[in-house]
């Protein structure tokens, strides 16, 4: 009987573990391709300057192009002249992953150089996966302004 109760709980823990899996690794597939950031919005109203991932203003951000590669979990984005004149236009990197949860699912991303090396000594963010179809994606990053969260949205649509 406790075999038989033993093999019923790993059968169970196997089972639960691939179905997670199985939604990552299709998450993964459906993130693949070219996406546009439409817009950025906020939990909260009011004018806020807010740089995202240690590099341009939120400003600057829409309008940027990101290619997500999940065969080796690189990927990029481009800023282009969308914010204005002041933005420092390029192209940036980054190597991501979604780990496995049956909670919630995030994107760790990772910016690197073009050879996957750290360019912030290993720094990295977590932006929960909120949204995910073949045509729209929504990611959500959780800072702290005076003490409470404040939630940043990025709003994407596929190329």
């Amino acid at each position: 009987m406790k075999k038989t109760i033993a093999t019923a709980l790993i059968l169970m823990f196997i089972i639960s573990g691939c179905g997670s899996t199985k939604t990552i690794r299709e998450s993964k597939k459906t993130l693949k391709g070219n996406w546009t950031v439409d817009n950025i919005s906020y939990s909260e109203t009011g004018t806020f300057n807010v740089t995202l991932f240690d590099d341009v203003s939120a400003e600057c951000m829409k309008g940027s192009i990101w290619r997500f590669i999940p065969n080796n979990n690189f990927g990029n984005y481009e800023i282009n002249s969308g914010g204005g004149s002041s933005c420092a236009t390029g192209t940036r990197y980054f190597v991501w992953s979604i780990p496995n949860s049956d909670v919630n699912y995030d994107v760790l991303l990772k910016p690197t150089n073009e050879k996957k090396k750290s360019v912030l000594n290993n720094k990295g963010y977590r932006l929960g996966l909120t949204y995910l179809s073949e045509t729209q994606l929504k990611l959500t990053q959780t800072v702290q302004l005076e003490g409470k969260p404040f939630i940043i949205t990025i709003n994407f649509s596929k190329l």
